[in-house]
Order: structure tokens, then C-alpha cells, then sequence
């Protein structure tokens, strides 16, 4: 377990999220799954209460805490994908059933959990000392809801 880990905020869906996000992510497993001893305000003696899990490595931990939760952007989820394709996986899976799309490679996933996810090699482009094309691959993700990297590096080449 990570000396710190994110505790994410559930209704009554941790293992429901916890089960996805591990099927969506390799290096990823449910590692606990804690029921409540008594009946409190979250939820009745016996039903799931805290799940602990790892994402690619990363402990995490997901909570019921009975009532919804708002989640904002000021904490999220950043995946570094390998290529397009995972980016294009990774982004699907996240808005099915219900997500929600948001600028610049951010998304909120059906539980409202927000996400950023990050083709490779965009990152490395904002911080380039090629300024010029610095600026114009963080104009052209400006424009973007999913990033796609081709029109990054196009943008970032001057082409």
C-alpha cells in the first residue's frame, strides 16, 4: 500500500468503480474490500463500506459514503497514455454510460470522477524549448475537448 492514497467518494458504487477502473488499467487489482460492522450513515452492517485498490500501480481507495458527492476539477486523474489508441480506448471507456466530455482532455466518468488523459509526448511539447512550438500545441489543445496527438504535433511543427 502507497503511504498516501487518494480516497475517492461513492454514493454506494466503490466496488462497481474500483472493479472497472481495474478491469480499464493493467498493473491494476482490488486489493481489499472492507464491509461495514455496524449500521451507520452510509450504509447497513455487513454492505461494502471501503474498497482498497491499485490503478497502475497507484493505491487508491474508494468510500460509500451513503450521500452524493461534488467532485471538481481542482483534483483529478491524469492518465499518460501510450499512443492514440489507448488515449481513444481510455477516453470511451471512461464517458460510457454516462460521462461527461470536458476541454483540453478532461472528462468526468459516469460517477462524476474527473480524469485528464494525456496522449504521450503532448507534455513534453507544452515544455519544449521550441517556444513558438510550445505555443502553438497548448492553442491547439485549447481547442480541443479529446486530445488527439497528430494535431498536437502537427500544430506544435507549424504545419
Amino acid at each position: 500500500m502507497s503511504k498516501i492514497s487518494p480516497c475517492i467518494w461513492y454514493v454506494n458504487e466503490a466496488e462497481e468503480a474500483a472493479k472497472f477502473y481495474c478491469w480499464l488499467l493493467p498493473n491494476s487489482s482490488i486489493d481489499r474490500v472492507q464491509r461495514s460492522p455496524i449500521d451507520n450513515p452510509s450504509c447497513k452492517a455487513g454492505d461494502v463500506l471501503v474498497v482498497s485498490f491499485t490503478l497502475a500501480g497507484q493505491s487508491f481507495i474508494g468510500l460509500n459514503g451513503g450521500s452524493p458527492a461534488t467532485f471538481g476539477h481542482a483534483v483529478s486523474f491524469t492518465v499518460h497514455c501510450d499512443d492514440q489508441a489507448e488515449t481513444d480506448r481510455l477516453w470511451d471507456a471512461l464517458l460510457a454510460n454516462g460521462g461527461k466530455p470536458q476541454q483540453c482532455g478532461w472528462l468526468n466518468d459516469r460517477w462524476g470522477v474527473p480524469w485528464q488523459i494525456v496522449p504521450k509526448g503532448f507534455t513534453e511539447m507544452v515544455a519544449s524549448d521550441n517556444l513558438e512550438g510550445s505555443k502553438r500545441a497548448m492553442t491547439a489543445m485549447m481547442g480541443m475537448i479529446k486530445l488527439d496527438m497528430a494535431a498536437l504535433k502537427k500544430a506544435f511543427d507549424g504545419n
